[in-house]
Parts: structure tokens; C-alpha cells; sequence
């Protein structure tokens, strides 16, 4: 989604949930990406906001992972 997800929102998911987020997020960032390149993307922030969500997502997976 393009919601800004919080910390807090990518805590309460699950393992898998999150594997699931990168994965759409990684594939958004890419369609971004394109239109970009096109010219057609009005929004850039939009790219920013998609890189943070990934990372958010990666840092939750590896807190998780080092426990």
C-alpha cells in the first residue's frame, strides 16, 4: 500500500507476513522505478517512502532473526 507503515505496524506482523511485504514492496519500488524513468511519476517521495518501508520491514526480519 502506499500508507506509511509505522514500526509499530511492521511489529505486529508476522514472519512470513513480512517476507510477503518486502516481496510486493520490492515489486512497487520497481514499477516506481519505471515510470520514473518514463517520466510518468508524479510523485517521487513515492520512491523515498517504498525504500523506508522495505527497510523497516528488513530491520524487524533481523531483530527477529538475531534473538
Amino acid at each position: 500500500g502506499t500508507q506509511i507503515m509505522t514500526i509499530e505496524d511492521v511489529r505486529k506482523l508476522s514472519d512470513q507476513d513480512l517476507a510477503q511485504k518486502v516481496y510486493e514492496l520490492k515489486s512497487e519500488l520497481l514499477t516506481l522505478r519505471f515510470q520514473a524513468k518514463a517520466g510518468q511519476l508524479d510523485n517521487g517521495g513515492k520512491i523515498t517512502t517504498t525504500r523506508k518501508d522495505i527497510a523497516r520491514c528488513l530491520t524487524v526480519l533481523n531483530e527477529r532473526k538475531s534473538k
